[in-house]
């Protein structure tokens, strides 16, 4: 129908006559001469009409917003002054000699090229509408081309493009499955894979060697900005490889990627332990692009009369850090304020400081509800944190768990606040991750999945599991995790140890791992691998606020599809079918 894209057109095609296809973007009457902007997915081009064409003109004349139009006509350049080099179609017009509505339009929900001022949920909402706009339309052709690159990569590496099933069993992977009831096997219900990770276990021992796959993974999880129900990952997996060899082939493929498709150059990734990581930044995936540190002040802390400090300093699993902000003495009191119940959002009671308006002068220099508590160590405190005037120190002083969290967040927000960013990006591995954490009552679970495998043998695992270390290692960019993976257990024992730690018995194990168990006592290779996300590998490329804008029809906060109002109500027949009966909902008691 059409000869070329809205796009496409150039000064190259100037007097050739060409056809389009596309939407109405805007229509302009200037003195009987019709002006439409004509947009399609590759941009927009100006269509002129004069009266002269009459069915054409008149065609044109009752054209409206997001009307679809077919255009015939020759392409010149539009007359001096009227130029916009800035556009990419800006020098030129197609004076129109047909114009054919393929298609009206009702007046849409809201302006294309005033979406700023509708809220997302309206934009949701009508999701298809959304996606007409430019700047949409530039996020999912950057996503296809992000996809498009990964898979030329992976396949020029060796790895084999294999699709796992998306009907799979309940497996413990830290997040609630998605349940499908099963019509033939009543009571019975599949699952839809939180990842493929046993799959991909189970391809290494069929001998596969190498495999990816962009693949849809669901999580019925309590959602954030960086989160969605159903997401993609890109898996990867190898045998007879160490931590070294993944790290390399997936360090390269984002350095070319960045490269090639953003013209950054990425430096080699620099390595981080996780106990350094949260020493300094509270997190496991700090964003270095903020220069912000935290500096432990335990042993100074226990020497002060101050039971706020001196409490957690003194506790096994207590800390006390302090984060330096240069020229921070210069905050309002409502600003402090402000952050004080941003780091309760993260468990914090309260956020202690210190302004260092004049360090000459000692205590009378500082201003701080807090220091009259730690004269005895004041000078001390104030060189280990390299405090100078003008500064304001910020103190968490709790569990480890709720310091690191609070303080990590709020050196993040600082770092936004205040601007503080001195690279555009900052990739790192994270290694050497603890292979348990503890919950407060003791009780171990795993810190990534449980087929990582630990760096120590079954029996120093059993000795000492919540001392023992993992194989496993992150990629971390700006402050997001873009993938995490692990060398895997390949050993029956190893598997069999690791269970036992998560009270995870025999008969247990066998109920729902069995098929994993017997596969590994049929020769499997010592294998690993990463699994990036690919909705916020896109999402940072394209600078965007969240996952949301990159994927084509996301869900909401709530878990919840606008567009199609789904989840919803199915009917007693389908539910008969499935062997399922609804509990009924209370009924509110009379005179309520």
């Amino acid at each position: 129908m059409r000869s070329h894209y809205c796009g496409q057109l150039n000064e190259t095609l100037v007097d050739q006559t060409v056809t389009l296809c596309g939407w109405v973007h805007r229509r302009r009457d200037h003195g009987g001469v019709i002006f439409l902007d004509l947009r399609d997915r590759d941009g927009i081009a100006q269509v002129v009409v004069d009266p002269d064409t009459a069915e054409a003109f008149a065609n044109a004349d009752r054209a409206r917003s997001e009307f679809v139009l077919r255009i015939s006509g020759r392409v010149r350049l539009r007359p001096e002054g009227t130029q916009n080099p800035k556009m990419p179609t800006g020098m030129i017009e197609v004076l129109a000699k047909d114009v054919e509505v393929l298609n009206t339009a009702v007046t849409p929900p809201f302006q294309l090229d005033e979406h700023g001022k509708v809220g997302e949920e309206v934009r949701l909402k009508h999701r298809y509408i959304d996606l007409r706009r430019p700047e949409m339309i530039e996020k999912l052709r950057l996503r296809s081309r992000i996809s498009h690159h990964v898979r030329a990569f992976l396949e020029g590496q060796g790895f084999l493009d294999i699709e796992t099933p998306v009907l799979t069993r309940a497996t413990p992977e830290g997040a609630r499955d998605y349940l499908v009831p099963s019509r033939t096997h009543p009571g019975s219900f599949f699952a839809l894979p939180q990842s493929p990770q046993l799959f991909k276990q189970l391809l290494m021992v069929a001998g596969f060697d190498r495999y990816y796959q962009i693949a849809k993974c669901f999580r019925d999880e309590d959602l954030r900005a960086d989160r969605q129900p159903e997401f993609t990952q890109i898996d990867i997996e190898a045998s007879f490889v160490e931590e070294e060899d993944i790290m390399g082939v997936t360090e390269t493929m984002i350095r070319e990627l960045f490269q090639d498709v953003l013209d950054v150059e990425l430096a080699p990734f620099p390595r981080m332990t996780w106990a350094e990581a949260m020493d300094r930044y509270g997190s496991d995936k700090p964003d270095l692009r903020i220069p912000l540190m935290l500096v432990d002040v335990d042993d100074l802390m226990k020497q002060v009369d101050f039971q706020v400090f001196s409490g957690p300093a003194n506790a096994a699993d207590g800390r006390v850090a302090a984060l330096k902000v240069p020229g921070g003495a210069s905050m309002s009191r409502k600003v402090i304020d402000d952050y004080t119940k941003f780091v309760g959002i993260y468990g914090a009671k309260g956020l202690a400081w210190i302004k260092v308006n004049e360090r000459a002068k000692g205590l009378e220099g500082l201003q701080s509800p807090i220091v009259k508590f730690m004269e005895n160590v004041i000078e001390e405190l104030l060189d280990r944190i390299g405090a100078e005037d003008g500064d304001i120190v910020f103190f968490g002083a709790d569990k480890a768990r709720i310091v690191n969290e609070a303080l990590g967040a709020l050196r993040v927000k600082l770092g936004e606040d205040l601007n503080l960013y001195t690279r555009d990006w900052a990739p790192l591995w994270v290694v050497d991750f603890p292979m348990f954490e503890a919950d407060d009552s003791g009780r171990l679970s795993p810190l990534h999945h449980p087929f990582t495998s630990p760096s120590c043998s079954p029996e120093a695992l059993k000795a000492n599991p919540a001392e023992a270390l993992s194989r496993a290692y992150d990629m971390v960019l700006n402050g997001t995790e873009l993938g995490g993976g692990s060398i895997r257990i390949h050993d029956p024992q190893m598997q069999s140890t690791v269970f036992d730690i998560l009270g995870i018995g025999e008969e247990e194990a066998r109920e729902k791992f069995g098929f994993l168990l017997d596969a590994l006592q049929f020769g499997a290779p010592p294998h690993g691998g990463l699994a990036f996300g690919l909705d916020r590998l896109v999402m940072l490329m394209a600078d965007a606020r969240t996952i949301r804008e990159v994927i084509a029809f996301p869900k909401t906060q709530s878990a919840a599809c606008l567009m199609t109002d789904a989840p919803g109500e199915v009917g007693a027949e389908q539910l008969k079918d499935l062997h399922i009966r609804l509990r009924q909902k209370p009924k509110p008691e009379s005179g309520e």
